[in-house]
């Protein structure tokens, strides 16, 4: 019995030497990760004394490429309005370039990877994230989003609204104003009349549903 005592006793003894042990290390990684935290560094733009110019910021090396490179940008009469989304100082009603059909498929395919997650695949709000349990955003076919200017939602991609952030480091200026016009065509999909087909169409509903 004896035996058995101080073999329990030397067990505990061990136990709590190894979380003793466990407790230590885990509280020197937490002050090693601190120590990186905080570690000596220059904030951006910050004075230096150690570089001739005053300055920690280098120079750009020659020929280094922007990011957004406006080299990138399409060729448009207004290029204000291709950056902004204001015409006039207003959100334009038009884009600043011919929408066509390549513009509205490339307008669908960033829709579907950065919008339809939350604004659904049709613009009703509920999308995938919303379904669970994220804040829904409104519907593009309640009656203000449906009569908004095509600048409007430009200006929401570009600096984000309520709950959404801003796209603009994600989309570029052109792709947004396809977004843009995609969610219009949406908005144009789902409230559709068939006295705005045309003739042609209108034929081919009314043969179909015979």
């Amino acid at each position: 019995m004896r035996s058995n005592t101080l073999a329990a006793r030397a067990w505990f003894a061990s136990d709590r030497w190894s979380r003793w042990l466990a407790a230590g290390v885990v509280l020197a990684a937490f002050s090693g990760c601190q120590d990186m935290y905080d570690q000596p560094r220059y904030e951006p733009f910050e004075a230096s004394t150690f570089f001739e110019d005053g300055a920690s910021s280098r120079p750009l090396v020659a020929g280094t490429v922007p990011r957004t490179d406006p080299r990138n940008l399409p060729d448009v009469p207004d290029r204000n309005l291709l950056l902004t989304g204001l015409k006039d100082g207003l959100p334009s009603r038009s884009a600043p370039f011919p929408v066509d059909q390549a513009v509205l498929e490339r307008g669908q395919g960033r829709y579907r990877i950065y919008c339809a997650p939350c604004h659904g695949e049709v613009g009703d709000g509920k999308g995938i994230i919303v379904q669970r349990g994220f804040t829904p955003p409104p519907s593009y076919h309640d009656d203000r989003l449906r009569e908004a200017p095509l600048g409007h939602f430009f200006q929401v991609i570009s600096e984000g609204h309520g709950a959404m952030y801003s796209f603009a480091a994600r989309i570029a200026p052109q792709d947004r104003w396809a977004v843009a016009s995609y969610i219009r065509a949406l908005q144009l999909s789902q409230n559709a009349k068939v006295s705005d087909l045309p003739p042609e169409d209108q034929g081919q509903l009314q043969e179909a549903s015979k």
